[in-house]
């Protein structure tokens, strides 16, 4: 199939599953999509089963590998979806909870990665530093399931802002650790591209830095270009090709793509939408960018649901991938305690904050897309069963029930 082909398939089965999800279920449309889509992938599955002579499953693998996942999120839809979801978050939101953002986006990364790479080498053998490369795609926080949920989820303001920013940041944040860890562990041609403790830190200076500053200068750009402009459609254009071409020209220049776009949404969702645009192309443009976000999303969950029929599904596989789930889980606390104990001297921290924000941080498409991109090895199978395992308990399980530990949460505190 051409690319044509899939992606028309993608929209198709997308529109199908989420209104039978709207129909059946009602659950929060990209949940409920990936709910339908993983069902529909068992029951071919199934059936394979009891015919193998039907080849329906193999058919679906092609698809699935002909789809790209890992390129198609990481080159294609990753750049939109962050930037969609930045134009909508106030910086003046971020700015108070910044002490809280940048120590959990960079501290709580790190121990996040050492907690659970640590803990996977101890539980299944594989080479400490695979092990901490699975710790690495598995530790942020997906910005694109946070900001598909949170905002059903019934949070404070503090609250999500706070697991929203730091979404935005420690995903870039994991991205430069997880090619760190990987160039380590695989590296291309015998000889890691990164070496010794100052080009690892030069490596990583470049990529965030210089993906913020390429994301400020291109938003400012874009914000002088938007000024003397009074047509929607323009000015919706210049947005698009923002978010577009700088995530191609952060790619090529070496810098972190994900950290530009979500700096250049801030400039345009801020200072663009305040300064330089009429209440109608302000109108317009969150629509444009609001329907964008929901396309999207919905490919991307029923891409994950589809991923199971590329994904070693075993004994063992799912008995690791439990044990990656208590990992990931146990890492994510820690990535909370410790930096809200640090700031806690500092900075006044809402009620319920570690609790929420441990069970709050969903992890998604992106560690999806990390683990397939891994090279060919003997342990990438395992990695891959973990992550999606991992990835469908955060979303379903965990994005489903945030709203509820709010509430439990905010009664307990009204009733003390």
């Amino acid at each position: 199939m051409n690319a044509l082909q899939i992606g028309t398939l993608l929209i198709v089965l997308a529109g199908v599953f989420g209104a039978v999800n709207h129909i059946l279920f009602r659950l929060p449309s990209a949940i409920g999509i990936l709910i339908v889509a993983l069902a529909a992938s068992l029951c071919v599955l199934g059936l394979d089963a009891l015919d193998p002579g039907l080849g329906i499953a193999a058919q679906m693998r092609t698809f699935v590998a002909d789809a790209r996942f890992s390129h198609t999120l990481l080159e294609g839809m990753l750049g939109l979806l962050l930037f969609a979801g930045s134009l909508h978050v106030r910086v003046a939101d971020l700015r108070d909870q910044a002490g809280t953002i940048a120590v959990m986006a960079t501290l709580g990364v790190v121990l996040s990665v050492a907690v659970v790479g640590l803990g996977y080498h101890w539980v299944t053998g594989m080479p400490l530093l695979v092990a901490m490369v699975f710790g690495a795609l598995i530790s942020p926080t997906d910005p694109v399931a946070v900001l598909g949920v949170m905002s059903r989820a019934g949070l404070t303001d503090s609250l999500q802002s706070k697991i929203i920013g730091e979404s935005l940041f420690n995903d870039g944040m994991g991205y430069v650790v997880f090619l760190i860890l990987a160039g380590l562990a695989f590296p291309p041609d015998g000889s890691p591209a990164v070496t010794g403790f100052g080009g690892i830190i030069l490596f990583f200076f470049r990529e965030v830095a210089g993906g913020a500053l390429l994301g400020g200068v291109l938003g400012w750009l874009v914000v002088q270009m938007l000024r003397p402009i009074d047509d929607y459609p323009l000015e919706i254009l210049l947005s698009l090709g923002l978010a577009l071409g700088g995530y191609q020209l952060a790619s090529a220049l070496g810098v972190s793509g994900p950290i530009m776009a979500v700096v250049a949404g801030l400039f345009i969702g801020n200072i663009g939408v305040r300064h330089g645009m009429s209440e109608q192309t302000q109108k317009y443009l969150n629509g444009f960018w609001t329907v964008i976000d929901e396309v999207l999303n919905a490919i991307l969950f029923l891409l994950i649901g589809v991923e199971v029929f590329v994904v070693t599904l075993n004994f063992d596989t799912i008995a690791f991938g439990i044990a990656a789930i208590c990992l990931s889980l146990v890492g994510r606390l820690i990535a909370v305690v410790v930096p809200v104990l640090v700031l806690r001297p500092f900075l006044d921290q809402s009620r319920g904050v570690i609790p929420i924000m441990t069970w709050g941080g969903l992890k998604g498409g992106i560690s999806v897309a990390l683990a397939l991109s891994l090279p060919d090895s003997a342990w990438k199978p395992q990695i891959l069963a973990a992550t999606f395992l991992i990835v469908l308990f955060s979303i379903i399980v965990q994005g489903l029930t945030i709203g509820r530990l709010a509430r439990f949460l905010r009664r307990r505190q009204q009733s003390s």
